[in-house]
């Protein structure tokens, strides 16, 4: 058994960023071999993951990154807004989204848990990948507010200035829908329902009325 020397511990937490005491007691167990050590903190990261795997994700964060031609938009999931802002999440946040530019959202998604797991053991909490998305196009704009949201658009005119500024919008006013052939036909169903039974009200001749009918309908679509 190779001594277990104060340099081997610090050696091993500096390449895991796990405490100096589970490294002390990984290289023990292993007998003083680094890589055995390394297998040892692992296994037991995957466990402790497996044991956190159903708490609560109530808080996270999003990143986007972007290349010439494709965007990547990545939402890491946490339990607390302490960990949320631990450098250890974000530093995994980052290196998630990395992995995802250049290797693309399915390869990223197969590996992930690897990624995810040291931190689960560092930080104590629950952690998930949440969304995660990649847009191709030749004028991409992003918009990310306060690390919570962000929105990615790509644009077949125009400029990236203009699609910068339709991600914000679109962060600002949340729509459910980009274009009038998104529109559902039941929600466009009931809304003419519920319009209807105001309309019908008024003191105005049909076809006053039916213009008033579209108009509202417009409107509420429009807003949304």
């Amino acid at each position: 058994m190779s001594e277990i020397t104060t340099e081997l511990v610090k050696e091993l937490r500096d390449a895991t960023g796990i405490s100096v005491m589970q490294c002390k007691r990984a290289l023990e167990e292993a007998g003083g071999d680094m890589d055995k050590a390394l297998a040892i903190l692992k296994k037991t990261s995957s466990d402790i993951a497996s044991k956190k795997k159903d708490r609560e994700l109530k808080d996270g964060r999003v990143m986007v990154k972007s290349n010439d031609n494709k965007s990547v938009l990545v939402a890491l999931q946490c339990e607390t807004d302490f960990v949320a802002k631990n450098e250890d999440f974000t530093n995994l946040l980052e290196k998630i989204t990395d992995k995802a530019l250049t290797e693309g959202i399915e390869k990223t998604k197969e590996g992930v848990k690897e990624l995810i797991d040291p931190v689960i053991q560092k930080t104590g909490e629950n952690i998930g990948l949440g969304e995660i998305y990649e847009l191709e196009g030749k004028i991409i704009g992003n918009y990310v507010h306060n690390n919570k949201i962000a929105v990615i658009v790509s644009l077949e005119g125009g400029n990236q200035e203009l699609a910068k500024d339709i991600a914000m919008h679109m962060t600002a006013m949340k729509p459910e829908y980009i274009q009038a052939s998104d529109i559902d036909t039941n929600a466009k169903k009931t809304m003419r329902e519920v319009f209807e039974q105001e309309v019908v009200k008024i003191d105005k001749p049909e076809e006053i009325k039916k213009k008033m009918l579209e108009g509202k309908i417009s409107t509420y679509f429009k807003e949304r």
